[in-house]
């Protein structure tokens, strides 16, 4: 299986532009609330509005987190931030990174955080102290994601059905990077299909071509929009459930 990685560039990130309620800011943070979610093992959950599975419990070592405006219908699903509490007598300088693998509303909170990650924000031996509060101010900003020895991978979703029905969830997104659309090549006809974002982090097609699939990905990132290509990163005979490696770093 080969791969190759080829790049086009664009000029203005215009499609990841949203219009979001006026918040006020500290240098580069944005002010905002945070809160936390139970789970029995402090975790994430594996069904997360992301899409990602079992990927979304643990990526990240369980800092993860759901969001409301910052999900923006999918686009915002493994962003990463950089989140930390305002009480000084009980939260630390650096707070918390989190990935986004979820949709959340609170009470005019911007992030549901994982339990673990919620703790991560206090000063050592004061994490009880800081969950009394139930809700928090924050700052928050993001921050390139970073996946030490991981590359892109393409992990085809366990709905998918050989050969009528392929799904796909991208995993490991590093960066400050967005995906904006994803499309796959149809090589009996030379020509690029684009996927539909099914939901969250989730891509679709019915029907697909036949033998290995080559990707192509929309980024929104420091460069602005860009094309990145995956060729036959996916096998002829993909399975369910199987994460593939892209070979991709993105910037």
């Amino acid at each position: 299986m080969g791969f190759a990685l080829k790049y086009g560039y664009s000029i203005l990130c215009v499609a990841a532009v949203a219009l979001l309620p006026a918040i006020s800011h500290s240098q580069d943070y944005t002010c905002s609330r945070a809160t936390y979610f139970g789970s029995p093992d402090c975790l994430g959950t594996p069904t997360g509005a992301c899409g990602f599975g079992g990927y979304g419990r643990t990526v990240s070592d369980a800092n993860v987190a759901g969001v409301s405006r910052l999900f923006k219908n999918g686009t915002g699903c493994g962003g990463c931030y950089q989140v930390r509490c305002k009480a000084p007598n009980l939260c630390s300088d650096d707070g918390v990174n989190v990935v986004v693998t979820d949709y959340g509303e609170g009470d005019k909170t911007d992030f549901i955080l994982s339990t673990r990650a919620y703790s991560r924000m206090a000063r050592p031996n004061m994490a009880l102290e800081l969950f009394a509060y139930g809700v928090v101010d924050v700052e928050f900003r993001r921050i390139p994601c970073r996946y030490s020895g991981y590359n892109l991978m393409f992990k085809v979703h366990e709905h998918s059905r050989f050969p009528e029905y392929l799904a796909i969830v991208l995993l490991y997104q590093a960066g400050q990077n967005e995906i904006l659309a994803v499309e796959l090549r149809q090589e009996d006809c030379k020509e690029w299909r684009g996927m539909r974002r099914a939901y969250g982090a989730v891509w679709d097609m019915p029907n697909p071509p036949k033998g290995a699939i080559s990707l192509k990905l929309q980024v929104c990132g420091s460069a602005g929009v860009t094309w990145v290509q995956a060729d036959n990163v996916l096998p002829s005979d993909w399975k369910a459930g199987v994460a593939y490696d892209s070979a991709i770093q993105l910037p």
